[in-house]
């Protein structure tokens, strides 16, 4: 009965093949067997190649769905005509900025590629560093939930800037976080593969380093240029990034089963192979992969730190509470920004209208208002008044800003500076004001203490690759890139 399963299976995969090879240009035909030749190159040969296991995340992104899509194209197409094929680890890290949507274009490609019930590849998703069974219907859980919350919070503290969002670092910081345990977990991994440009590995590389560096961690002679550098990186700042900055009274088990020592892990791109025409791509999403737009969130580009409702909402508060401006005026900065990007992408006019239509009346900027602060509620567990409290980031350089912040949002609080500060320092403090810091925080008081006798730290996140931001550095404004796929549709409207 198993050879009979085993001769349907094949001849479902060559299906599969099939199909998508249907979908490819001539150039990917050909890109294909390149591809192919520096894979087995890697492993050491066509004889190796069954005991080469190759990972590749996939965050539910157009990138990350034609990637996936690419490379199971090359593991079918071996198995095709050797006597076998590398592994395949295919990973999703289970963030709060994952929304229903993301994780339904996963689940949907997963199964136009049949890889769910394939031996040969593992369909795994990583929730408060725990690696499990890949599962699109199955919430981040809570404790997951308030993880990031909190590090959200810690970092966003430290790190905010007028040129840096507040969620920006701790998205560099957990991906890194994810990296390293996705690489270990039982065996390992040989190489991690993505479509990344050369420009784009040093960003996120740079980036993760100055985050690291905002919270304290610093590693000797840290210098990364590409992804090739980016396990050798991760060893030298550690493993769990937010410990010294985040651990509260009660220390958490941080063990990770299935952890094993790294084994060597290199890298392999597509970038220079597949090239940049978007547009042609589109057929094979869409109609093969069930990729879907969603809304303002996918249409804007393919960084994944934050909801761009979200990044409106936060320009929107900084305008209105920082720069004494309204809030609508932050909002058209973001959106004058986010026209600007999604045409420097060559994407279709509409999901520029799309995107702009959303804030079209006073009314509608309302209504987005209200639609951001129930997102964050429902993903973050954060209120309005904390998101204006990290843009303020009141506690930090020994509370150097919170004289600004009572004046600006809370000025009956000023009368309970003395008592705000001792608080601050540990030391005794009426309850009611200690209440009110947390929750205008969403910070313990044990956590408000660290930042307290913390400083922000000026890393220049830009000093180590050649990207030109000119566009995007702005005086006042908080966005540095665009946020992904996440949506506020799931909110409610």
């Amino acid at each position: 009965m198993s050879a009979i399963h085993d001769q349907a299976m094949n001849y479902v995969y060559q299906q599969v093949l099939h199909r998508l090879l249907g979908y490819f240009s001539r150039a990917e035909r050909t890109a294909l067997q390149l591809f192919i030749q520096r894979l087995v190159i890697a492993a050491g040969g066509i004889e190796r190649i069954g005991e080469y296991k190759v990972l590749v995340v996939h965050a539910g992104s157009r990138d990350s769905s034609y990637t996936l899509a690419f490379l199971r194209a090359a593991q079918l197409s071996i198995a095709s005509r050797a006597p076998a094929t590398f592994n395949l680890r295919i990973a999703t890290p289970r963030h709060a900025w994952m929304s229903p949507a993301a994780m339904a274009n996963v689940h949907r490609s997963y199964g136009a590629l049949f890889v769910y019930d394939d031996p040969r590849v593992e369909v795994l998703m990583l929730d408060e560093r725990n690696v499990l069974p890949f599962d699109h219907l199955k919430p981040i859980s809570p404790v997951g939930r308030e993880r990031n919350r909190r590090n959200l919070l810690m970092s966003g503290h430290l790190s905010q800037s007028k040129k840096r969002s507040a969620f920006r670092d701790d998205f560099h910081l957990s991906m890194g976080d994810f990296y390293g345990v996705i690489t270990r977990w039982d065996g390992g991994v040989d190489t991690l593969v993505n479509s990344d440009s050369p420009r784009e590995q040093r960003q996120y590389l740079s980036c993760f380093i100055s985050a690291a560096r905002r919270i304290g961690l610093s590693a000797q002679g840290t210098r990364s240029l590409d992804v090739e550098d980016l396990f050798r990186t991760l060893d030298e700042f550690g493993q769990d990034y937010y410990r010294e900055l985040c651990a509260d009274d009660d220390q958490e088990n941080l063990g990770i089963a299935g952890w094993e020592a790294r084994r060597p892990v290199s890298y392999v791109g597509l970038h220079d192979l597949v090239g940049s025409h978007q547009e042609e791509r589109w057929p094979l999403l869409s109609e093969f992969l069930g990729f879907q737009l969603d809304q303002f969130t996918s249409c804007v580009g393919e960084s994944e730190y934050a909801s761009p409702l979200l990044l409106a909402h936060m320009q929107g508060l900084q305008a209105q509470f920082v720069r004494g401006l309204s809030y609508s005026e932050g909002v058209a900065e973001y959106l004058q920004w986010v026209s600007v990007m999604m045409r420097k992408k060559s994407l279709p006019e509409k999901c520029v209208e799309q995107a702009l239509h959303a804030y079209i009346s006073p009314q509608r900027v309302e209504e987005r208002r209200a639609l951001a602060n129930a997102y964050a509620q429902q993903t973050l567990g954060l209120t309005e008044t904390q998101l204006v409290c990290l843009l303020f980031a009141p506690f930090v350089n020994e509370g150097a800003g919170l004289e600004c912040f009572l004046r600006r949002c809370h000025p009956g609080m000023l009368v309970a500076m003395p008592e705000l500060h001792k608080a601050l320092q540990t030391q005794s403090a009426p309850e009611q004001v200690m209440q009110w810091m947390v929750d205008v925080s969403g910070l313990s008081i044990s956590l408000l203490g660290k930042l307290y006798s913390r400083r922000q730290v000026d890393v220049d996140d830009d000093a180590s690759f050649d990207v030109d931001d000119s566009d995007q550095r702005r005086e006042g404004l908080l966005i540095h890139d665009s946020g992904g796929v996440v949506s506020e549709e799931s909110a409610g409207r």
